[in-house]
């Protein structure tokens, strides 16, 4: 199973849209070179043709100065300086041809080269700044992506399978979070929001798994563990404080799989779990809703775990709330529990494939938050064997296993 894992993880790796692919798209043409070559022809007859109806009345080819700049918006530096040589041609020629004076082609001629020189050199920036960005983007991507655990995880208590949709544009980059962690006490897992966006989101969500990997192998009790988050995220934000930062709260769901018919839970102001069991998708029904983590002090509650039924065959469906805070082009929020009701029957993996496939759809592919989702499946009697102890071309059987 190692060797599965492993294989497993080198698949999320290729999914990430790495720097050089992000690099050339920002340096691809937007126009292509027949199109542009035909507009320049079409330009040129224009202006010809303007010429023979004005006579020497009105100048029309001084005016073309402006096609590099706006060639090099759209193209790339290699066409701008085609365009630009092409210009040159056509606008020196012309004023040579003309019977103006000698400084009046001097001139005519060096406002053209300047003019020409600033199109290139324009362009040449605009793409060199956009992949910097794209460098940037796809730098806070692969840290986002590298700070999770790569998903499916497989314990003795449940199969977990995962979906995670980061957004890549730079200032909307969010701090969902998750962890599958296998403790003495059994599987404890966590599913979470960082308030925010951005690389500080980043940092809080790294600050709360890094106490959960932590505490959930060290506590033997669920609310230890979210005492241990609720301490670390404080001190994340003392410690942010210090240096000028916003000081954020996490939004969490806490839960502990021991390998029997009932999961423990502590939602820290999270979006309740589905239970998707016997053809039909439930909300879990949690009492208590406690204040996120980072914000204990502002009540007087003491966190406290319940318990809900976790039957062999069912699937518990964990979300953050990119899945259903999506919208329409209408402005529609996503209606998860509908659409939950047609996959009930589905296996966890087949449950987040087609999720993420009708998201796409119903937003059009257009996100303005992060998509993480887990799909957790109890294991079989006698609970899976420890990676070390499967091989590693078992791994798509045991998965095989886990959806039935």
């Amino acid at each position: 199973m190692a060797m599965g894992l492993q294989r497993a993880a080198a698949v999320r790796e290729a999914e990430l849209p790495g720097a050089d692919a992000s690099e050339a798209a920002a340096g691809a043409p937007r126009i292509g070179n027949w199109p542009l070559a035909g507009g320049l022809a079409l330009l040129t007859l224009a202006v010809v043709l303007l010429h023979v109806f004005t006579g020497d009345d009105f100048e029309v080819a001084p005016l073309l100065v402006v096609v590099p700049a706006l060639a090099s918006v759209f193209c790339t530096v290699r066409q701008t300086v085609g365009v630009a040589g092409w210009i040159m041609i056509v606008v020196v020629g012309s004023r040579i041809a003309s019977d103006g004076s000698f400084w009046d082609l001097v001139l005519g001629i060096g406002f053209t080269v300047l003019a020409c020189a600033l199109g290139v050199g324009s362009c040449a920036a605009r793409i060199r700044h956009a992949r910097q960005i794209a460098r940037l983007r796809s730098a806070a991507v692969a840290l986002q992506r590298q700070i999770l655990r790569p998903l499916p995880v497989l314990t003795d208590q449940v199969f977990a399978y995962g979906l995670y949709e980061p957004i890549e544009e730079d200032r909307f980059v969010g701090g969902d979070i998750y962890e599958v962690v296998e403790s003495p006490y059994g599987t404890r897992v966590i599913i979470g929001d960082v308030q925010g966006k951005g690389l500080p989101a980043i940092g809080a969500g790294f600050a709360a798994l890094g106490a959960f990997r932590e505490a959930a192998i060290r506590e033997p009790t669920l609310t230890g563990v979210v005492d241990a988050l609720e301490d670390a995220v404080v001190r994340h934000n003392e410690f942010s404080s210090q240096t000028g930062e916003t000081e954020r709260f996490v939004t969490a769901l806490i839960l502990g799989f021991d390998g029997g018919d009932r999961v423990e839970a502590v939602n820290c102001g999270h979006l309740p779990p589905r239970l998707l069991h016997n053809g039909e998708a439930s909300a879990i029904a949690l009492q208590r809703a406690y204040v996120p983590l980072g914000m204990a002090e502002l009540s007087r509650e003491a966190r406290t775990a319940e318990w809900f039924d976790f039957p062999p065959g069912a699937t518990l469906l964990v979300f953050t709330d990119g899945v259903t805070e999506a919208r329409d082009a209408s402005g529609h929020f996503y209606p998860l529990d509908e659409r939950l009701g047609r996959w009930a029957r589905r296996g966890p993996r087949e449950v987040l494939d087609s999720l993420h496939a009708d998201l796409e759809d119903f937003s059009g592919g257009v996100r303005r938050d992060d998509v993480a989702a887990l799909a957790l499946r109890r294991a079989p009697s006698g609970g899976a064997r420890r990676p070390e102890a499967v091989p590693g071309n078992a791994l798509r059987a045991v998965e095989t296993l886990g959806d039935r």
